[in-house]
């Protein structure tokens, strides 16, 4: 692969974090060439027609030729992924360079280890993901479609392999929109990512890895995460904006998933309540892992963010609310997420 980090000494083993991680990750379930071909095409075509359901809804409108979309399998998913965390991680790696440079034994023992645990993650996710908007690929991102875990997922709940794929192609599709149609968003993100890594203090990553990773294992079984364990007050300030900006995005795109399934998935009802119960996990050792890489903080994003969205579009209409996309100083705070007539207030007057 192409690392976007080739001009700095490799802290991580990427083809290390791809091979393990696309093992681990497995090939999914069993399908015909032909349920494969079809799986493929009928999800591009349903994130093509997603693009102006999203757009009439929404009144989004995202520039065309913008932001691939591509259908792809688990190992595809893995790789698209190490090469955004790749990306996402360079400020951070740069700060720690300017601190201390690793002998060379050390960087590759080293790299070894992380490539080892980044792909431990990106195996377990691979199987987990069924579609993720990548805004780290330039020049504009892209949309992933991950074929094997929708297929797999529409039989593991019986529900209608038509209507459920078009349905994850509405909510994925309004990610894609969401990012082409407001210029500013990739590199607000972008920068949230550069004050995180501004905020550490290198020798705080360098000091007492193991120890803190294990600590964090066992706040993992209590309802804490990774995130939790190595996020400063300073760090945690970005983090709240960010989860507010990311709990928007998904609130947004699920209530566009929801409220446009109607006039075209005849029984998204039935998909809504198998696949909100799914959400929650289903034995003590996924519920564990969720917790521990904050999935729970994302199943919260869900249900605050829609709510959020609901009420103030309920309020003032869609048109006003789209006031939220004009820059960033409008973004729902982590504390406006429960309060939308605060929002309103502060930027609707």
């Amino acid at each position: 692969m192409t690392d976007p980090t080739a001009e700095l000494p490799a802290m991580i083993d990427w083809g290390l974090a791809v091979a393990l991680g696309s093992r681990i990750a497995g090939e999914g379930p069993v399908v015909s060439p032909t349920e494969a071909a079809d799986a493929v095409a009928e999800l591009r075509a349903g994130a093509d027609r997603s693009t102006g359901l999203v757009r009439d809804f929404t009144g989004l409108d995202a520039p065309e030729g913008t932001a691939p979309i591509l259908v792809v399998d688990r190992p595809g998913w893995v790789q698209a992924n190490a090469e955004g965390f790749a990306v996402a991680t360079r400020p951070m790696v740069e700060k720690i360079l300017e601190a201390k440079k690793p002998s060379g034994i050390g960087m590759r023992v080293g790299s070894k280890i992380t490539g080892a645990e980044v792909g431990g993650l990106l195996g377990f996710l691979a199987s987990k993901v069924l579609g993720q908007f990548d805004p780290f690929h330039e020049p504009h991102g892209r949309l992933l479609l991950v074929a094997p875990n929708i297929v797999h997922v529409e039989r593991e709940l019986h529900v209608d392999p038509h209507d459920f794929r078009l349905w994850v192609c509405l909510h994925e599709e309004t990610h894609r929109v969401q990012f082409t149609a407001v210029p500013w968003m990739r590199e607000h993100l972008f920068s949230e990512i550069q004050a995180i890594a501004d905020s550490v203090e290198p020798t705080t990553l360098l000091e007492g890895g193991v120890e803190r990773i294990v600590e964090a294992i066992k706040e993992g079984r209590r309802g804490g995460s990774i995130i939790d364990m190595f996020s400063t007050p300073e760090q945690r300030q970005v983090i709240d904006r960010v989860t507010g900006m990311m709990s928007l995005l998904e609130g947004h795109a699920d209530v566009v998933m929801d409220d446009v399934g109607p006039t075209v998935i005849p029984s998204v009802a039935e998909i809504r309540k198998k696949f909100t119960k799914r959400r929650q996990g289903v034995g003590t050792l996924d519920r564990i892992l969720r917790r521990l890489l904050g999935l729970e903080a994302k199943l919260a994003q869900y249900r605050d963010g829609a709510l959020f969205v609901r009420a103030v579009v309920d309020k003032v209409g869609m048109e006003e609310f789209n006031a939220v996309w004009a820059g960033p100083e409008n973004l729902p705070s982590k504390a406006e997420l429960s309060d939308p007539e605060g929002w309103v207030r502060r930027v609707l007057g």
